[in-house]
């Protein structure tokens, strides 16, 4: 098991934890998709500048192709749909609905991958889901008292991400994961600056500060580009069953910086929900009894697109 791979998809999921603390400061002023399109941009600029100073390797132009409409699925369509499923239910209600993602992401992992389906990463899924429901506390959510077009919106996004990360997983095997992630930026750019074009009609932009720049760097830079390459760069060395239960440390890290922060108190279900997570990527880990160490094993599966 690649130690590198496990703490490249802690450390996103980390990121990404944190990073509600600054999106619900900037959000006040910036629309969704438009910072979503500022993110991107962001992104690009930093990796573009890594690819041009490291003279990365040329990429075939199918492969180019493959990689931006998995770009367009993952932060066009996904992301587009969480927008609108956490506009239309709530906050609450979206963290517990895409917190389904991970279980996409080890079913795709079956289904295109042909990963083994074990029942030690099913407990190891499950153990973390529970921890994900003791830190979130979903009484707060009422995924079926809400709108029903909002939590179908949260589902196809959890399901499309799923898929992303599987198929970048795919992807990563012939490919660098700078390239990767670039083209999937790219991919993904359209979509995001045609719906903010479409949401400046009804969501004016704000005042914007220089707390507020700095909150769409550290958002673009840190959140987008260096979380998103950790992120493809754990797929790339781990099986996608693996990934998948290393997504849960983002509530983690984002209820106790909340809590550092904001001043918000933790309670038990807190620390009994980080034990419980944290046991779960312990034994997701862990090597399955009959499989190969990852670095043992062959490309996984055919060539397809990623997200």
């Amino acid at each position: 098991m690649s130690r590198w791979g496990i703490a490249a998809g802690l450390l996103a999921a980390a990121i990404w934890g944190g990073m509600y603390v600054v999106s619900k400061v900037v959000l006040n002023v910036v629309p969704p998709f438009t910072l979503l399109s500022l993110r991107l941009v962001l992104g690009i600029v930093c990796l573009g500048v890594i690819l041009g100073l490291t003279g990365g390797t040329r990429l075939r132009r199918h492969q180019v192709r493959s990689i931006l409409l998995v770009g367009l699925l993952g932060f066009g369509i996904s992301i587009g749909l969480q927008f609108v499923g956490t506009r239309l239910t709530g906050a609450a209600n979206a963290s517990l609905v895409t917190s389904a993602s991970p279980v996409f992401i080890m079913l795709f992992g079956v289904l295109i991958l042909g990963e083994r389906a074990s029942r030690q990463r099913g407990l190891a899924l499950l153990l973390a889901f529970l921890g994900v429901l003791s830190v979130s506390d979903p009484r707060t959510a009422m995924p079926w008292g809400g709108s029903l077009a909002g939590n179908l919106a949260l589902l196809g996004a959890a399901l499309t991400w799923g898929l992303y990360s599987v198929l970048v997983r795919q992807v990563s095997q012939t490919a660098g994961t700078v390239q990767v992630s670039l083209f999937a930026f790219l991919g993904g750019l359209p979509m995001a600056i045609g719906m903010s074009v479409v949401e400046r009609t009804r969501l004016p932009l704000g005042e914007v500060t220089p707390l507020i720049v700095a909150g769409i760097f550290y958002l673009g830079v840190i959140s987008t580009a260096l979380a998103m390459y950790l992120w493809n760069k754990s797929l790339q060395l781990l099986e996608a069953g693996v990934v998948s239960v290393l997504f849960f440390a983002q509530p983690v890290v984002g209820v106790g910086l909340g809590a550092l922060l904001l001043d918000e108190q933790l309670s038990g279900s807190f620390w009994l929900g980080a034990a419980l997570i944290g046991a779960g990527v312990v034994l997701a880990a862990r090597p399955v009894r009959g499989t190969a160490p990852a670095g043992c094993r062959g490309k996984a599966g055919p060539p397809a697109l990623e997200r």
